[in-house]
């Protein structure tokens, strides 16, 4: 049978998804103008395909409009069709940006970073993700033949990268069982989450030619490694120079750069909602897990929420343009644009109040009591999502940074996925996040 090429105009949602709809890709240049139709309630679809609850019911229209700077085409092998889709954000009929467009929100943080601090964010993001048949692969941890076993699949993911416009950057056989981590090339802006995001769709992409069944669930098992997701950011100013270091500042943190790490510890209670947003985020953000459990700086160190990360001095590339810090406390139910935004919003608060940059600690803070924590700054992260949902809903500074009624269906859309679980074990629980993810 004869086949129509299409292309599919995606967004990503708030539960992580990309969801979109396919139209045929001779109209491109229409459709980008035009857009695709959209349902408001859409929004609140869970990971699980259950609709929590929705403040917009039936009623409403929204178009999706691509945006062309993300169009991504992978040729396929003699006979199949070419993979074509295209992110964009969620307007209302008349143009305006729709309130709960993930990307759109994104958009609006980096705009607020702009106008506060005059810097451009620069950054990347990592992947952890796991194939579900590789569950007996003991010793081949890190190891060449663990590489070479998968070798075909881990060179399809850097092509597929390349050819969609992301930059490749390392891909490995990680610690866990058929455990493997996937990392992208710095970008600019927006461009950070929008390449997170095609990065991950196109690990599935490639498993599936192959038969394999990926997860990017936080964990599959309790007694098992997590899979997290790491954000690694720095900072450029107007001319497009690295701003981030300064070899007189503390941990060698440039001033804007060290006030928003500063915010970014100092909210990160009650954003981590955002970041790790899944029932089972907390199974992994335990002390000892290699993750986050605190809202601690660490100098190297990858048991911290943000860990400062290390320059080469042998490097051909100059120690400002090296110098980044990594965000942990992320994995991958999260929606990338959402995940940077509230860091970046978290960051600016930390600008404008002025705050003073945390010292880096260098022991095992579950050691310490809750008041030893508390007369040191330090709070242990929420340990349910019920909870992070408390503190994130409770805080009025974070929700305010976010559009009118946003946090509101965001709290909605997360206690529909709770709903989903009653009654499972944890097991099964983890089970459903393995299917979902």
């Amino acid at each position: 049978m004869k086949r129509e090429e299409m292309m599919v105009a995606c967004c990503g949602d708030l539960s992580g998804k990309v969801r979109g709809k396919a139209f045929p890709l001779v109209q491109m240049e229409k459709r980008l103008k035009r857009g695709v139709g959209w349902t408001p309630t859409n929004v609140q679809i869970t990971c699980f395909d259950n609709i929590a609850e929705s403040p917009f019911g039936s009623l409403g229209d929204l178009v999706l409009i691509p945006d062309p700077s993300t169009s991504v085409s992978i040729e396929s092998e003699e006979g199949a069709p070419n993979e074509n889709f295209v992110l964009g954000n969620i307007r209302y009929t008349d143009g305006r940006p729709w309130e709960f467009c993930t990307r759109s929100i994104l958009e609006a943080a980096l705009e607020r970073l702009q106008r506060v601090a005059g810097v451009t964010l620069y950054g990347a993001f990592e992947h952890e993700f796991q194939i579900k048949h590789l569950v007996s692969d003991i010793g081949k941890a890190f190891t060449l033949g663990g590489f070479q076993e998968e070798r075909h699949f881990c060179e399809a993911i850097i092509a597929a990268m390349r050819q969609a416009g992301v930059t490749p950057d390392t891909i490995l056989k990680e610690f866990g069982a058929g455990q493997f981590e996937v990392t992208m090339g710095p970008q600019k802006g927006v461009t950070v989450a929008d390449h997170s995001l095609i990065t991950r769709e196109l690990v599935g992409l490639v498993a599936r030619e192959l038969g394999y069944d990926p997860t990017f669930t936080p964990i599959r098992d309790p007694a098992g490694v997590g899979n997290g997701v790491h954000v690694h950011i720095s900072m450029l100013d107007s001319a497009g120079n690295p701003v981030t270091y300064d070899p007189e500042g503390k941990h060698e943190l440039s001033d804007v750069a060290g006030k928003f790490v500063a915010g970014i510890l100092k909210y990160l209670d009650s954003i981590i909602a955002i970041t790790a947003p899944s029932v089972v985020s907390y199974l992994r953000l335990t002390p000892h897990r290699w993750s986050a459990a605190f809202n601690n700086l660490g100098f190297r160190d990858r048991e911290a929420s943000v860990r400062i990360c290390p320059v080469s001095d042998i490097s051909d590339i100059a120690r400002a343009a090296q110098f980044n810090f990594e965000f942990r406390a992320a994995d991958g139910t999260a929606n990338p644009h959402l995940t940077l935004a509230a860091i970046v919003h978290a960051g600016v608060q930390g600008i404008e109040e002025g705050l003073e940059v945390p010292e880096a600690t260098q022991e095992d803070l579950s050691l310490l009591s809750v008041e030893a924590l508390a007369a040191r700054g330090y709070v242990r992260l929420p340990q349910t999502l019920e909870a992070a949902l408390q503190r994130f809903k409770g805080n009025a500074t974070v929700c305010g940074w976010f559009p009118e009624g946003f946090a509101d269906v965001y709290v909605k859309h997360k206690e529909g996925e709770i709903a989903y679980l009653a009654g499972k074990t944890q097991t099964e629980i983890c089970e459903a996040y393995e299917s979902a993810y």
